[in-house]
């Protein structure tokens, strides 16, 4: 008799959780909708309590018919339930990759969340915050979802906050920032991998059943090998301007994790969120656990769209200063390396004058006395003026600059010491190493342990000593050179939690340095790209793409970085990498934030007069480049030639840069390219600009084109062998 009702309740289990999925029986109790200004996000919540993600996609007119999207799918059982979980929690019903585990204060591993409330608020105009509570209804681990719609530029940011009233301490042993859930016939993924000076090499796949995982577990520099910003695309791979596709990444600098799952139903779901490799976070009653947040914008209209979304939101809610202004620039780096003095930076600084840039940036090699900064081996932490070079110390090259009218600039790398350094002799113990393990080094370096508040206090400290005895100190380039091994810090109890504190006590930093200097211009460098993302562009007004600056690979590089991040924030320079002619050189690094890196007194005269001119045509043009919308028109990878324009808002001035990408006999531009974001009733000139040594360009700047011709039929800039790089201004009539 037991055995025929256990074999009752069984069955009657079955059918319960069947019907659930296939929304046969249990009725939707409420629907959370988020809409921006073209998509939307639709929360379910479940008769039992389960909170579902039912819908992202293309935004409704009739808002009443979202509650149309359950019987408009008709697949195939669901076992658990939880498919399409907003949140998925494990050791329960679910059989998929979960988005949070916990091993709780008792050691059991299991975990139900069920929906509790939700709040709706608006922010700011356009800004408009969802959070939801789920809580287990065994244990006292509640978790509240964000969602965080910016409706005019169509992008959702999502984290998640965990915290526990549990007797004792519980282990995170996952912790995503968001779980979403995509309906589609297929699924295309095109990620990004690299390494020093080979950054954002594009792969694009289609997913298949299993998970397909993009993560980092190097600790600093983590997106070194692989960022975690990626563009999905449904139903067939990716295109410019046709199609769907979600373009995001996670705002953190670092270990990451993403999962894409295809699941038994045919539905992609996507966990996004901290790397949880040997990071079982420990958590203690009352505290809180945010994860940071995870970014996506979505289009039906191409990657084109989706990149702009992306950039008109950064430059207005992400990016330090995103709106405003930045300096162009000369760097001593290529010119001296560590081989400098006082006199030869007084003359870089005429120079920067004569080029006519707003600032000039000293790089590695200013500091350390007894161990002096000469070499890559020696002296991080030590941050006081070597004596022998500078003399008269860094307020003497400032007072230089501000009488040549340019301002002054600062290499450092904060976060890092040297073996070989007073630093390290005075404190081991704020070095991240194993102690009973041979040092291995990265660089000839090792990685200060910033999960200390010590060190947190001395990092700020060398920042800001900087800038109290040197007035007048404009800009700071923040370096991160060395990956974490033997992952080690003496300072906390649980060693677990290392790799989420160390990048916590960063921001903690920077947090403090902004609040103290919110408006010095600040770049992200970490041996090139090894730190772009929106977690640490936040503190930043410009991060460094790749210390590759050859020409030809940048215009590879830029291109595929334009995907997620603005021009106003990539710092291209003009340096003596690769065989290109200057002017070809000068051409690529105006597709951002321009500088120079090259020994202005060597430059032959016609070359410096290029580079001036150059500087001018800038000037004039760069709020267009920094501040307008940019479009793609030929990619590098497909093409012969790389195309790229720039347009401001009002559609009157825009900015066409191309290139010859393949010097093979005969190649060029045989036909014209197709330009976009013009007024199709406006006319528009054409007139070649960067022009060398006053030659004569084949285009007739006279000449008027439609906005609908231009776009529809398109304009020849005439690439070819003698004329590897055109840049043209695109004018209104009128204007």
């Amino acid at each position: 008799m037991k055995r025929s009702i256990l074999s009752l309740l069984a069955i009657c289990c079955y059918i319960f959780v069947s019907a659930q999925s296939n929304g046969l029986q249990l009725k939707t109790t409420e629907q959370l909708v988020l809409e921006t200004k073209n998509q939307a996000l639709v929360l379910q919540i479940e008769e039992n309590k389960d909170v579902n993600m039912a819908y992202l996609g293309p935004k409704l007119h009739n808002k009443q018919e979202y509650n149309m999207l359950a019987s408009a799918y008709k697949q195939a059982d669901d076992y658990t339930g939880m498919y399409k979980a907003a949140y998925t929690a494990s050791g329960s019903r679910n059989l998929l990759e979960p988005a949070i585990s916990v091993i709780h204060a008792d050691g059991n591993q299991s975990l139900d969340l069920k929906y509790v409330k939700h709040q709706q608020r608006e922010i700011e105009p356009n800004v408009t915050q969802l959070k939801v509570t789920v809580k287990d209804a065994v244990y006292a681990l509640e978790v509240d979802l964000y969602y965080q719609v910016y409706a005019a530029e169509n992008v959702i940011e999502q984290w998640a906050v965990i915290k526990h009233q549990e007797k004792g301490t519980i282990e995170l042993t996952k912790y995503a920032s968001a779980n979403l859930n995509i309906k589609a016939e297929s699924f295309w993924l095109k990620h990004y991998h690299g390494d020093w000076a080979m950054e954002m090499q594009p792969e694009e796949t289609k997913l298949t059943h299993g998970i397909k995982t993009i993560d980092s577990k190097l600790g600093t520099r983590a997106n070194l090998f692989q960022p975690s910003a990626f563009i999905l695309s449904f139903n067939e791979p990716s295109h410019e301007d046709v199609g769907s596709v979600l373009l995001g990444g996670l705002e953190w600098g670092g270990n990451f994790k993403l999962d894409f799952e295809l699941d038994p139903q045919d539905n992609l779901r996507i966990l996004a969120g901290m790397n949880n490799h040997a990071s079982n976070y420990v958590l203690k009653a009352n505290e809180e656990f945010i994860t940071p947040k995870f970014l996506y914008t979505l289009s039906n209209n191409g990657t084109g769209e989706a990149s702009r979304n992306l950039h008109n939101w950064s430059r207005k809610y992400k990016l330090l200063d995103g709106q405003g202004e930045r300096l162009t620039l000369l760097n001593n780096w290529e010119a001296t390396y560590f081989d400098f003095n006082e006199n030869k930076l007084f003359s870089l600084l005429k120079d920067t004058k004569k080029l006519g840039v707003d600032l000039f940036l000293l790089d590695d090699g200013w500091f350390g006395n007894k161990y002096p900064r000469n070499g890559d081996t020696s002296s991080l932490g030590d941050w006081e003026e070597n004596k022998e070079k500078l003399p008269n110390g860094l307020i003497s090259l400032i007072k230089e600059a501000s009488s040549n009218d340019v301002k002054f600039g600062i290499w450092v790398e904060p976060e890092m010491v040297s073996p070989k350094s007073e630093l390290y002799e005075r404190h081991p113990d704020w070095v991240v190493k194993q102690e009973n393990r041979p040092e291995y080094y990265f660089r000839s370096q090792l990685v200060l342990d910033l999960s200390n508040p010590k060190v947190q206090d001395f990092v700020f400290k060398t920042l800001d000593d900087l800038f109290i005895k040197n007035p007048g100190l404009a800009y700071v380039k923040w370096d991160c050179n060395a990956v974490i091994y033997n992952a080690h810090s003496p300072y906390l109890k649980e060693q677990a939690n290392f790799y989420v504190d160390y990048v916590r006590g960063l921001y903690k930093v920077l947090e403090r340095i902004r609040g103290k200097y919110p408006k010095i211009p600040m770049m992200l460098c970490s041996g090139g790209g090894g730190r772009v993302d929106y977690g640490s562009l936040q503190y930043f007004t410009e991060y460094w793409p790749s210390d590759n600056t050859d020409p030809l690979e940048r215009i590879f590089m830029q291109y595929e970085y334009s995907y997620f991040y603005p021009a106003i924030a990539s710092s291209n320079h003009v340096t003596d990498w690769g065989k290109q002619p200057i002017k070809f050189r000068v051409d690529v690094a105006m597709m951002g934030k321009m500088g120079f890196d090259i020994v202005v007194s060597e430059l032959p005269e016609k070359d410096l007069q290029f580079c001036q001119q150059a500087v001018q045509n800038y000037n004039q043009l760069k709020d267009v480049i920094w501040h307008g919308d940019q479009f793609r028109l030929a990619n590098p990878r497909e093409e012969d030639y790389a195309s790229i324009l720039y347009v401001n808002k009002n559609k009157d001035t825009g900015l066409l840069f191309n290139y010859l990408v393949n010097y093979r006999y005969n190649t060029g531009t045989a036909g014209p390219i197709k330009l976009k974001g013009l007024d199709p009733n406006k006319q528009y000139r054409l007139e070649e600009i960067n022009l060398y040594d006053q030659s004569v360009s084949p285009i007739d700047k006279n000449q008027l084109y439609s906005g609908d011709f231009l776009m529809k039929v398109g304009f020849n800039p005439q690439l070819k062998a003698s004329r590897k790089s055109v840049v043209l201004k695109v004018t209104a009539n009128g204007v």
